[in-house]
């Protein structure tokens, strides 16, 4: 079945397959090169990578205009409960849920995640099969090894991968990461959000992986 991904900017998506759409890190209300409005998203399920408010961004007004279910790590459902999101469904790093569209799994991530002086537990990178696609959104990370291992277990036809440096990883090391994991398609997120993390696009070269570079507001079908 084919897919649809629109691109929110930084590292927000929703990503639709039927009947069924699921927003990936909504973070539009802050975001200088955000085109898309909270009140536009429509989305059943919200999945996050991690605390911060770049990722959490407007979670809690989508899923409450929505009635959405939002999948997380524990920490990061506790608040989002204590704000009135009644369906939080809490994860952790090597967890699976099955949905009605596939599935939603959270993988280990290397960052931080904290939220207004909170700990938010660990970072994650978010595995979502929908429509029969499988993607993989590495959240923020550095590269690790493993990688290699989630690319042979979860077998992702696309992997939204960070390049901004600084507080992930650089082109350089996202090549890298991208050839470790084998997708068919990598985007790139989670750069020119800022300056500190600016970066030509183009010097995301991974060998043997198609490079899809997006823009905020895009939308691409897939399969």
């Amino acid at each position: 079945m084919p897919i649809e991904l629109t691109f929110l900017g930084h590292s927000g998506f929703v990503v639709s397959g039927g009947s069924h759409a699921v927003a990936i890190d909504p973070f539009l209300t802050g975001n200088p090169l955000a085109v898309t409005k909270p009140q536009d998203v429509k989305c059943g399920h919200i999945a996050l990578s991690h605390g911060h408010a770049d990722h959490i961004g407007d979670t809690v007004a989508i899923a409450k205009m929505n009635g959405a279910q939002v999948f997380a790590a524990f920490e990061i459902c506790n608040y989002l409960g204590e704000h009135g999101i009644e369906k939080a469904q809490p994860m952790n790093p090597g967890g699976k849920v099955m949905t009605d569209f596939g599935f939603i799994a959270l993988t280990q991530a290397f960052h931080s995640s904290s939220f207004e002086d909170r700990y938010m537990g660990m970072p994650c990178g978010v595995i979502l099969n929908i429509g029969g696609v499988t993607i993989y959104h590495c959240g923020d990370t550095g590269l690790f090894s493993d990688m290699k291992l989630i690319g042979e277990i979860y077998k992702p036809d696309i992997a939204m991968i960070p390049i901004g440096d600084r507080f992930t990883m650089g082109p350089e090391l996202a090549a890298r990461a991208a050839e470790f994991i084998k997708p068919k398609v990598a985007i790139p997120i989670h750069y020119n959000t800022w300056p500190p993390i600016e970066q030509d696009p183009a010097s995301f070269k991974p060998s043997g992986v198609t490079v899809r570079v997006m823009k905020p507001g895009e939308l691409w079908s897939y399969g």
